[in-house]
């Protein structure tokens, strides 16, 4: 199955701002972060297809995953 991943500021480095990844039926985001040598604690928002989204949910061909990290500054 085919997901298109989408990065977020600092996730962005080394990695692009989106790209399309293949699974196989059983991936998760979690997968993704393996993948993609993001920990986990590095993910601060996760949607799937545009709604809050959980590491371990099940996804579908076609999904689109958007990564954001924890936004710091002041």
């Amino acid at each position: 199955m085919k997901i298109k991943v989408r990065l977020f500021a600092t996730l962005r480095e080394g990695r692009g701002k989106e790209q399309m990844m293949e699974f196989t039926d059983t991936a998760t985001p979690q997968a993704i972060f393996d993948r993609l040598d993001i920990p986990s604690a590095d993910v601060a928002i996760l949607l799937i297809n545009g709604f809050d989204g959980k590491f371990d949910q099940p996804l579908k061909d076609g999904d689109t995953v958007s990564i954001f990290p924890p936004v710091g500054g002041g």
